[in-house]
């Protein structure tokens, strides 16, 4: 069985597509995901990079973009309100749930859809705390263990050479982006 490192930030639209594609993508094969939440902007500030809600221009292609793409792939999606949003309080929240800097599928996927669906602001004070008692974290989000766990997954993403979200990492070969799916699958099927 392969093992795959899921970097992702909720903030992410792309993030959001890639997670919901990619048990369809690796469909028959054999495979164990590691969620490893991350700060985005952390690793956008570390390659020098803006993120694409911080250039006008890719903004607006940005939203158009992930909407055809939703729709393409038959994801359920809405704009939250606000975007960006500061991702820190769901990142935190992520980590909280799990172990050792991970979640699982289905706390990735109750944020993500907390995020990516409905159309609402994702970092409502009302709405957090929602989600947050529907997930019962098993510790605090505001726990220093829980920061320091999501500032060593990104140092680590850092180090593995991780630029962006979604980055999966199978056997030290890093996929990035939405569109990388199907060179993962090809990677999977050639490892087996």
């Amino acid at each position: 069985m392969k093992h795959i490192t899921f970097y992702l930030d909720f903030i992410s639209p792309y993030a959001y597509l890639a997670f919901e594609r990619l048990p369809r993508a690796l469909e028959g094969l054999s495979y164990e995901v590691h969620y490893k939440p991350v700060l985005l902007g952390a690793l956008l500030r570390h390659h020098g990079q803006r993120g694409p809600a911080e250039i006008d221009a890719k903004r607006a292609w940005t939203y158009r973009h992930i909407q055809w793409l939703a729709l393409d792939h038959s994801v359920p999606f809405n704009m939250p309100t606000q975007h960006p949003f500061n991702p820190l309080p769901l990142l935190r929240l992520a980590i909280a749930c799990g172990q050792h800097g991970a979640c699982n599928r289905y706390v990735a996927e109750t944020i993500f859809r907390h995020v990516w669906t409905g159309g609402h602001d994702a970092v409502n004070a009302d709405r957090l705390a929602s989600v947050t008692e529907q997930l019962a974290p098993a510790r605090s989000a505001g726990d220093e263990d829980v920061k320091q766990e999501l500032r060593t997954n990104t140092e680590t993403a850092i180090n593995m050479q991780v630029f962006g979200v979604p980055s999966m990492v199978v056997d030290d070969e890093m996929f990035w982006g939405l569109d990388a799916l199907p060179m993962l699958r090809q990677c999977m099927q050639d490892l087996a």
